[in-house]
């Protein structure tokens, strides 16, 4: 595929593999989201969604190519700077939510704010709030400690602080797996919905096949994975 003139993601000709490993975990060629584009990456377990993800975030670095976040390119950049230029511009939903459990619900959303003046300064006033209402949680929640959430609830905490500050791209690992089908459809809408208002891209991975039709293109790693399909071959 082509790579869109304003990407705000843009993988090139990656090459990566686990330390000890014997081949490659992941070849991708190419794999690029516009700005506000919304993507949805299926594939089996254990075919490398998470360590592409972890790519994308700039976790992980690749052996070879290139994993760019709006143009900079994660390999170009210490660690203190890459900290930086994620968290300016990258909002994450982990499946284990990652939540600090000792902070408030409304804390947890605010987070990211703390850590990056820029997505305070596109943030505004009352962000977190506004986020907050739009998930449904309780207001009287809000004040509490995130332990003493249900499974649910935290999950929709984890949405609202990655959505906080309008990054410009959200990435999504398993964020519907601990809902019930009334609140994934809620989740969906207020993820999207976000994501649309702001312009931020969303690379979103699930296996509920049911969720890709919303997505404006889907991406199949197994049929993008050189890797795999060396191994198939």
């Amino acid at each position: 595929m082509s790579t869109p003139a304003t990407a705000a993601l843009d993988v090139q000709a990656l090459r990566y593999r686990w330390p000890g490993a014997a081949a490659d975990t992941l070849r991708i060629d190419s794999l690029a989201l516009a700005a506000g584009e919304q993507v949805f990456l299926r594939g089996p377990s254990g075919c490398g969604k998470s360590t592409l993800l972890s790519l994308c975030a700039g976790v992980l670095l690749p052996g070879a190519g290139t994993v760019a976040l709006l143009g900079r390119d994660w390999a170009t950049l210490g660690a203190s700077a890459r900290d930086r230029h994620r968290a300016d511009h990258l909002g994450y939903i982990f499946q284990q939510f990652n939540l600090l459990p000792y902070l408030s619900v409304l804390d947890n959303v605010r987070l990211p704010l703390r850590f990056s003046a820029a997505r305070a300064a596109r943030a505004g006033a009352d962000a977190a709030e506004q986020l907050l209402a739009r998930t449904g949680l309780p207001r009287p929640l809000w004040t509490q400690r995130a332990d003493r959430l249900s499974v649910g609830q935290q999950q929709r905490v984890a949405a609202a602080r990655a959505l906080v500050g309008a990054p410009a791209v959200v990435i999504a690992d398993e964020p519907t797996s601990a809902l019930d089908e009334d609140l994934r459809e809620a989740f969906m809408a207020l993820l999207l919905d976000s994501c649309a208002a702001a312009g931020s891209a969303l690379l979103f991975v699930s296996h509920d096949a049911r969720l890709a039709e919303r997505f404006h293109r889907v991406a199949d790693l197994p049929a993008i994975n050189g890797a795999l399909q060396g191994q198939a071959a």
